[in-house]
Formats: C-alpha cells, sequence, structure tokens
C-alpha cells in the first residue's frame, strides 16, 4: 500500500463539495393516537396504581436516510423522574410510583436522535385515578352539646368526610356502628346526625352518650381489584341540663334558737336549697313568706336568717317562720320556687347543755338493724335522732361528730344552732361487711362550739348487720395434687378438698360436686368434700397413671368457684419380669457376648428396672453376667475352646444356664428361664454366608432350602459352561484349559461360626486356603495332544475364606474345599505359588485346573516370572 504524500487543494475542495451536496435530515417520531403504545407519548394516560417496573410505551421513530436511531427521555429542573427509557428498543419503564392526588399530570421531554440530528417534544402524561385513598373526616374531634329537651328527630350536626379521589372511589356515605344501642341516626348521603324518632335525652339519666360514625367511600379498582375504603370517628354529644326540676331544702327541719342575750341582727340559722338541677343550676332566691312578725329576716342570696330585734322585744317564744326557695333565671326571671317551715325558741340563758332525742322523748341509745352493704349515700332511715338544746341564740350553737370506724358513715348537719334531725349517711358500702363486724358502735358527740362552759353530750349509737349473700365459695387452693397406690381398694380416699363461704346460715353451706373427663371412677361427699374412690373402681397405674378433673363449691343461691384436681395413680410391684421363652438357646463366639433380656410391665422405677444373675451353671466358672444389661460372657481367662475343653469334659460345648431376672421393687419379683448356649470359635471370614448361617442356626430346613437352590443354579451354570467349551473345543479342535482367578476380598479378621447341624472339615494347613482370580489367559497343552480331557472345574463353595498373607508351603498332603454339603477332596496334588509377571498388587493360588498341567507348563510359567 502506497502512502499519498501531497494532499492537493483541487481534492480537498472536490470533497467538500460532495458532503454539502449529500445534506443529513433529522429523524422524527410516527405519529400516534388515542391509546396508541408506540410513538412519541403525546396521548399516553396512566392510572396511578400502575406498579413501578411495569413496560407503559414505546417510543418509536425514523430517520430518512435510514439511520440507527436512539430515544432519551428528560425532566426539567426540579421535576421528578418518572420514566426511564432503553436508548435502542425505546421501551419506556415505570421507575416511580404514580399518586394522582400530588401530580395528576406529568411533563415529559422525549427526544429521539440519529447520531447527528436530535428532535426533542415535550409531551403531557395523564395521571388517571385510582381508588387508593380513605375517606377523612374534617375538623375533628366532634363535640356537641345538647339540651335535653332537644326534640325527638331534631337535627343535632352534621359531620363531614371527605376522599381525594374521584368518581364513585370519592362518593361518601355515612353510618352509625351499633345503631340498634344508641338513641341518634345519620342521613348517609349528607352525614346530618339527629335524635331518634320517639327518643328524648335526658339529663339526670345520662350527660354523655359516644357515637361512632363510619364513613364508607363508593369503591373503586385499585391493582385489579374492586376497593372499598371507609374511616371511623368518634362523636362525643354532652347534654345539655335544663331547668326543670324544682329546688330542695337540705336539712329540715329547721330549728334555730334566740337567747335572751342575743343582740339584735345576730344570725340565727342558714336554710340551704338546691336546684334540683344540677347541670346548669340556676341561683336560690330566699325569702320569709310569712310567721317572722316583724322580728326576722332572711338573706336573699344566702338563706341566712337574723333576728331584727333584741331578746326582749320578742313577744313569742316560739316563731315558726315560712321561708320560700325561688329559682332565678340568668336574665333575672323567677321560675320555680320551694317552702320549708323555720322553726326559732327564745331562750334567755346557756343553761342547757345539747340533748338527744328519740320518738319517746331523751334517749342516749340509738339501735338499727340493718342489711350489710346499703348503697352508698343512702341515709339510715332507722334512727329517729333529732339533738336540741334549749338555749338561745349563740349558747345553743353545737358541732356534731360521729366518733368510730372512720370512713364509714357521716353524720349531717355537723354544726347546729339550737335543734336539729340527725341524719346519717352511708360513705364506704364496702366496709359495712357483716363478715367483719356484726355490730358497728359509734359515738355521737354534740359539742357547743362557741360558749365558754362547752356543755356537750354523747349517744350511744349501735348498728346490728344482717347477712346477705355477697360471697362465694373460695377453695383453700386453686388445685389440690394426690397420690394413690393402683392396689388401692374401691372407695378409697383420696383427697379433701375444703371451700369456706363466710356467709351465714344457708348462704355459708357448701354443697361439692365433681366433673370432667377424668372423674368417671372418682365420688365427692357433697357435705366433708372428701374425694374418693368409685366403689367398683379398679386403677391400674400401666394403663392410666394420671387424672385431672374440676370439684365445684356452691352455695344455696348457685354461686361457685372451682378448682382442679390432679390425681396420680402410684405404681406397685405387681408384676414380675418375663422372658420371651422359658427356655432359650443362643450361640456365643468366643470373645463376644449373648444377651438376655426380661420385660417387667410395671409403669415405674424401680419397680420395672430389672437384674440379671446366674442362678445356676455346671461349670460355676466360666460365665458372666451384666447385671443391668443381661449380657452373658465368658470368663476373661477363656479365649479358645482348648481352654473349656480343659475346664468340662463336655465335648459338644452346649450349657445349660439358670438364669434369674429380678426387679427392684419392694417387694421383689423374680422369674427364671433356662439358656442354653453353644460355644464356638471365631470362623476365618466374616461374610453373608456366616450371618446366614448364625441366623439360620435355630431353623436348619430353612437353610438347606435355600443352600439347595443355590447349589442347584450353580450346578446349571456349569453345565452351561461344560457344553460352551464343548463346543468351541469342537470347532477348534483343540482343547484351552480355562483358569479363573478371583481377586482376594479385604474383609475383616475371620471368626468361626459352629453350628452342630452343619459341620466343616477344616483345611489342614493354610495352603489349602485359597481364591480363584479372573485372568483372560489360557493355559496350553504343552504336548498339543487335543484329545485330553479337561475336568470341570468343581463349584465353587459360596463366599470361600480369602487365602492366607504368606505364601503357602509347595508340598501340601491335600486340600478341600468346604461346600454346604460337605466337601470335596480330589487327589494330592503338588501347588506351587506362581508371581504374576505383570506385578499385580494380589497374590493368588493356582485352580484346580492349573495345577494338573503344572509339571508339562513348567517352561510357559517361568515366562511369566
Amino acid at each position: 500500500m502506497k502512502h499519498v504524500k501531497h494532499f492537493t487543494p483541487s481534492l480537498f475542495l472536490s470533497w467538500v463539495h460532495v458532503c454539502l451536496a449529500q445534506a443529513n435530515y433529522a429523524p422524527y417520531f410516527f405519529d400516534n393516537g388515542a391509546r396508541s403504545t408506540n410513538g412519541n407519548m403525546a396521548l399516553l394516560s396512566l392510572s396511578e396504581d400502575t406498579p413501578v417496573g411495569t413496560h407503559v410505551y414505546t417510543l418509536n421513530g425514523t430517520d430518512p436516510e435510514g439511520d440507527p436511531v436512539t430515544y432519551d427521555l428528560t425532566y426539567e429542573a426540579g421535576s421528578r423522574r418518572y420514566f426511564s427509557v432503553d436508548k435502542n428498543l425505546g421501551n419506556v419503564t415505570l421507575i416511580e410510583e404514580l399518586d394522582r392526588e400530588k401530580e395528576d399530570e406529568i411533563e415529559v421531554i422525549v427526544s429521539i436522535s440519529d447520531g447527528l440530528n436530535t428532535v426533542s417534544e415535550k409531551v403531557r402524561i395523564l395521571v388517571m385515578d385510582a381508588n387508593d385513598e380513605s375517606p377523612e373526616f374534617i375538623n375533628t374531634p366532634y363535640i356537641v352539646q345538647v339540651p335535653e329537651n332537644a326534640p325527638s328527630g331534631s337535627s343535632i350536626f352534621k359531620i363531614e368526610a371527605v376522599d381525594k379521589d374521584t368518581g364513585s372511589g370519592g362518593s361518601i356515605t355515612y353510618f352509625l356502628q351499633n345503631i340498634h344501642a344508641n338513641k341518634f341516626t345519620i342521613d348517609r348521603h349528607s352525614g346530618v346526625l339527629r335524635i331518634k324518632t320517639g327518643v328524648t335525652l335526658d339529663y339526670e339519666k345520662s350527660r354523655t352518650h359516644f357515637v361512632v360514625v363510619v364513613a364508607k367511600d363508593g369503591g373503586g379498582k385499585l391493582r385489579g381489584d374492586n376497593k372499598v375504603f371507609s374511616a371511623t370517628t368518634t362523636v362525643t354529644i354532652n347534654v345539655e341540663d335544663i331547668q326543670d326540676t324544682p329546688p330542695m331544702f337540705i336539712g329540715t327541719p329547721y330549728y334555730g334558737y334566740v337567747y335572751e342575750d342575743t343582740l339584735a341582727g345576730s344570725e340565727v340559722l342558714t336554710v340551704v336549697a338546691l336546684d334540683g338541677d344540677r347541670g346548669n343550676p340556676n341561683s336560690i332566691h330566699y325569702c320569709i313568706v310569712n310567721g317572722d312578725e316583724g322580728s326576722f329576716e332572711i338573706s336573699n342570696t344566702t338563706g341566712a336568717i337574723s333576728v331584727i330585734k333584741s331578746p326582749n322585744q320578742l313577744k313569742k317564744e316560739v316563731y315558726e317562720l315560712k321561708v320560700q326557695a325561688s329559682e332565678v333565671s340568668p336574665e333575672g326571671d323567677v321560675s320555680v320556687y320551694a317552702f320549708a317551715v323555720v322553726t326559732i325558741r327564745v331562750v334567755d340563758l346557756n343553761n342547757h347543755p345539747p340533748t338527744f332525742y328519740g320518738e319517746n322523748g331523751p334517749q342516749n341509745r340509738f339501735e338499727l338493724t340493718m342489711y350489710e352493704h346499703p348503697p352508698e349515700g343512702e341515709i339510715l332511715r332507722g334512727l329517729k335522732i333529732t339533738v336540741n338544746d334549749s338555749d338561745q341564740g349563740a349558747n345553743a350553737k353545737f358541732n356534731l361528730r360521729l366518733v368510730g370506724p372512720g370512713g364509714i358513715f357521716r353524720v349531717v348537719p355537723q354544726t347546729v344552732l339550737n335543734e336539729a334531725q340527725v341524719t346519717i349517711i352511708v360513705e364506704n358500702s364496702a366496709a359495712i361487711d357483716y363478715e367483719k363486724f356484726k355490730v358497728l358502735t359509734f359515738k355521737l358527740l354534740a359539742i357547743e362550739v362557741n360558749t365558754p362552759e362547752k356543755f356537750s353530750s354523747t349517744a350511744d349509737v349501735v348498728i346490728r348487720l344482717l347477712d346477705t349473700n355477697d360471697n362465694v365459695p373460695k377453695f383453700s387452693s386453686d388445685y389440690y395434687i394426690a397420690r394413690i397406690p393402683e392396689n388401692s381398694p374401691g372407695g378409697s380416699n383420696v383427697v379433701a378438698v375444703t371451700a369456706t363461704d363466710p356467709d351465714s346460715g344457708l348462704w355459708g353451706e357448701v354443697k361439692y360436686s365433681i366433673y370432667g373427663t377424668g372423674a368417671d371412677l372418682f365420688l365427692i361427699h357433697p357435705s366433708t368434700g372428701i374425694i374418693y374412690t368409685q366403689p367398683w373402681a379398679v386403677l391400674d397405674a400401666e394403663v392410666n397413671s394420671k387424672y385431672n378433673f374440676y370439684v365445684k363449691a356452691e352455695d344455696t343461691d348457685g354461686k361457685y368457684s372451682l378448682a382442679e384436681v390432679f390425681i396420680t395413680v402410684l405404681d406397685v410391684n405387681d408384676h414380675s419380669p418375663e422372658f420371651n421363652e422359658n427356655i432359650q438357646e443362643k450361640t456365643m463366639i468366643i470373645g463376644s457376648p449373648v444377651k438376655i433380656e426380661a420385660i417387667d410391665q410395671d409403669a415405674e422405677e424401680p419397680n420395672n428396672i430389672v437384674d440379671y444373675s446366674i442362678m445356676q451353671a455346671d461349670p460355676a466358672n466360666v460365665f458372666d453376667i451384666d447385671q443391668s444389661t443381661g449380657e452373658i460372657k465368658l470368663k476373661s481367662y477363656i479365649r479358645s475352646l482348648d481352654i473349656i475343653h480343659n475346664i468340662t469334659k463336655n465335648k459338644d460345648c452346649i450349657w445349660s444356664l439358670v438364669v434369674q431376672a429380678k426387679d427392684r421393687g419392694s417387694p421383689s419379683f423374680s422369674t427364671t428361664a433356662v439358656l442354653k448356649i453353644d460355644i464356638t470359635e471365631e470362623t476365618l471370614h466374616k461374610g453373608p454366608m456366616a450371618a446366614f448361617l448364625m441366623q439360620t442356626k435355630d431353623n436348619p430346613m430353612k437353610a438347606l432350602g435355600v443352600l439347595a437352590g443355590v447349589m442347584g443354579i450353580m450346578v446349571l451354570i456349569t453345565i452351561m459352561i461344560s457344553t460352551a467349551m464343548f463346543w468351541r473345543n469342537k470347532r477348534s479342535n483343540k482343547i484351552t484349559p480355562v483358569r479363573r482367578i478371583i481377586k482376594k476380598r479385604q474383609t475383616p479378621q475371620p471368626r468361626t461360626v459352629r453350628m452342630e447341624w452343619l459341620k466343616f472339615k477344616r483345611p489342614s494347613n493354610a495352603a489349602e486356603k485359597f481364591v480363584v482370580e479372573d485372568d483372560t489367559k489360557s493355559l496350553h497343552n504343552e504336548n498339543s495332544n487335543n484329545n485330553i480331557q479337561v475336568a470341570p472345574v468343581p463349584p465353587t463353595a459360596p463366599l470361600p475364606p480369602p487365602p492366607p498373607a504368606l505364601a503357602p508351603k509347595v508340598d501340601s498332603p491335600g486340600w478341600r474345599v468346604p461346600t454346604v454339603s460337605g466337601s470335596l477332596t480330589p487327589k494330592y496334588i503338588n501347588k506351587q505359588l506362581k508371581k504374576r509377571g505383570h506385578g499385580s498388587t494380589h497374590n493368588a493360588l493356582v485352580s484346580e485346573l492349573k495345577m494338573k498341567f503344572e509339571k508339562r507348563n513348567a517352561a510357559f510359567n517361568e515366562a511369566h516370572i
């Protein structure tokens, strides 16, 4: 490639001319119509519940020159980014949650570019409403004042709630909770709260009402589902008191005294009247209607009655004044009124102490019988007590005080001028308890206030209480735990429950009963509370050791309480340990224990714990037994059958032991069993066959059947192999001996399993034990004598024992292959261990077939060494 060294001016001008001639046009968006899903997003509208991550639109446009275009979305400064766009594909995705109530239009600048030219357009996306707002009450809390004389059906308040949604989701209906339990209704559309038709309010009965109002929208779609939202608020309606109750005098009758030394203008006594309408009481105006004869006057506002003349000017000894108490409204109108009579006595000296009077004259002891727990504020109307001081004026003014258990009663009035009726009012109803006090005794004291003599008098007030059934029987415990032996006879006492009722008489008598699923076997004495077993009940801890049920204590009025009873049936040692069989046969391999097991059916320890021991054995110094597990093993010094043969003349190595299983209960029970133990040495191989023989020791027919089947299969396989060899040799006209070499298995340390019903002849030495390996090489007849008949390989015994690690002796008198039915004993053949020429890791002994031709094939075998 040659490089241009000079750039001529003419070539440059030509290039500029070509570029100017080929102008590049700007790309443009495709037009889009209503509900279009691609274009420039100009007419796009989205519901505010559109999930974030939704593909909402596809920007689509083209370039006149066919150049690839890219897309972009931008926003004005300070605006929230609601969308993102794939610059190449134009796919627009919602990345910010929409909320029409906050922003119902979104302005986006969409742009398309071909790399050189960019076209931008500002579009508006409309956010459509979804029903995602709940109604909200405004101007809460709602507290309404309603006069008690408001007519039924009248409107008392208007409740207003708003929902920011549009359409049906923004429409609101109202209703009340518990409409049947309150006195009000609401207009479901306007929210106007009204008093129910036919219902009136009463301040004296209920001063406040609480009404729960529910505002529910009309429902609408939200994320594909129709949703209805609601809100609740509580309206507090305070009932205003109106003047519909006349005033009442307190402390009547009124008695006053004027002494001879009383100064004109002195206060004699004060009458008190209260408006019966306590919510908004009117002021009281007092006046004397008649009886004063110009000698007394009363304060219009306080009700204090004063003498306006000196005592020596008073012409009468007793004056009876009729006093009127009138209610005055805030506007000054007098509405209702009440009257009271005030008796005023004129006395000359302070020579009389306060004196208590009963219905029959002076009295210093007053008795009353009443039921316990009277209502608080109740007056003891059975006490007719009047206190009087015959002096006049200040000498007749004294205080009343009740001395005794405090806080139970109070006395009215506390200050008396001349004479008054004594009223005792209940203050603490709970303290007037018959179970605490049968009799309440008080001292009623009257002590003059402003006299130097401080005359006083006392009277005993004795209140005898009568009992009411105000207590519930109460158990001494919330639950009772009892234990009873399982051998208890029917009718045995289990536990006594106790409940007391402090009420007197029949109300204090308690009747007991039991119930519950666990109470079937038990009875309770209705009076004593003693729980005992049914006469026919038989308890068995092994069947059920836990019972629980409820006991009920009830008085004559049906007041009751409950307690729970838990009964545990104690296990008694009533079962002996039991063996599976009275005579058991086991095979013991020297070095391994055998185990016996007895089961005691008792439910608990130590009754079901079994200890084992050998009661009788001959000889006695051969076996040991584990007291806890029942494992029987040989003495530690017995490690072979030879030692056992030296101990006893019993060559069969079968012993019969008498084994005892004894529990630890009191009294203890025991049982014995005869155990026959066949002792054998560990075999050289631990394999499936040995395990099978051990398992079938007690079932020889099963073992013979299985082994006969195995032998039949092996014979069939041998016949098939012989037939195949015959046809192969017939075709090739040559007999090729087959060598089967089986790789030696890695097995654990062998053990001997001796079985009386199946006896194996043991090989005379280790060389007679072998394992044959697979080999693909064949033995050749050194003389090529094809007429030599090769005896078939005898069937291999199931799982033969592994060969020893060391090489066997070269010369051996003979060998035997153990089989299930006996042993095969071929003629004595010299055997020699051959090494594998290719360095195999396992040593193998030659098979019977190879040994027959070993001498003739010496040269062939030496080549593999």
